[in-house]
């Protein structure tokens, strides 16, 4: 056997167990993932309350070093089983993976840094994954497309919402002035933004009859700016066919790691790469 076919087939070996969701081994790496992330959170968790951290510093530091340590050594194994680690390196997992990893390490140059670490709670998303809940990875990944498809017109409606926002504000502070709280134009504009997205923080408000009816527009207003850019979306949602035939396995492309795949694909959906070798 050629040495490039072993390396071929070490490399196939621990694709199959780190982005691979339907053998035993990948099943089981996947399963010691989530749980070594979630007990990195909780650690990083406890380690923030003064009691426990005075009591248990030096264990909770050792157990960050360890957890980094094995995720440094996992993201490069990620890299290294993959034709093109490029589509990895720059994919939401890649970076999700790489935020999770590094903030150890800045605590050599930041002390607090490692309070980064939170990221990898990111990282129970490969839940996913495991659990093979490929029906709701597929409909994230309409309303992804959906949202994309929407961007223009949404960006179009945050825009006219911030024009109107403007021109609210102005006419508040011309109505109640800084007698009432209204202090100046921006602070008004942000008192009319806070109504019109119904948060209402309390800490300005109206005094006078014109500024309370024009407070309740604003009011009336906000039930529609929080309705349009649902409908937007939902539109565009709707538009994708859903009758997805069910028969994608979790199976991933060994060339760009893309995770979905039919259990009858021969090339990847993504890149082409060859999937099934020539008997």
């Amino acid at each position: 056997m050629s040495t490039k076919k072993k390396n071929r087939d070490w490399r196939s070996a621990i694709h199959e167990v780190i982005y691979g969701t339907h053998t035993p081994a990948g099943k089981l790496f996947d399963i010691i993932l989530l749980i070594v992330i979630l007990y990195s959170v909780i650690i990083v968790m406890f380690e923030s309350i003064p009691k426990y951290d005075n009591q248990y510093h030096n264990f909770f530091n050792i157990s960050e070093w360890v957890v980094t340590i094995l995720f440094s050594i996992e993201y490069i194994l990620r890299l290294i089983c993959i034709k093109k680690p490029r589509k990895y390196i720059f994919s939401f997992f890649g970076i999700i993976d790489l935020l999770s990893t590094i903030p150890k390490y800045l605590t050599f140059f930041f002390l607090q840094s490692h309070y980064l670490t939170a990221f990898r709670a990111l990282r129970l998303l490969r839940v996913f994954r495991i659990l093979k809940l490929v029906r709701f990875v597929g409909e994230s990944n309409n309303l992804i497309r959906a949202l994309r498809a929407s961007r223009t017109k949404i960006f179009v409606f945050v825009f006219f919402v911030l024009v109107v926002s403007v021109l609210l504000g102005t006419i508040m502070y011309l109505v109640e002035g800084p007698t009432h709280g209204f202090n100046s134009i921006p602070h008004s504009i942000y008192w009319t933004i806070v109504t019109l997205t119904t948060v209402g923080y309390g800490d300005i408000s109206p005094q006078t009859p014109l500024g309370q009816f024009i407070a309740t527009l604003i009011m009336i207003i906000g039930y529609g700016v929080i309705a349009v850019p649902t409908g937007i979306v939902s539109a565009e949602y709707s538009s994708y066919p859903k009758d997805r035939k069910e028969s994608d396995k979790g199976r991933s492309c060994p060339n760009c790691g893309v995770e979905i795949q039919r259990s009858d694909a021969i090339y990847c959906r993504k890149c082409g790469f060859k999937l099934i070798e020539d008997q």
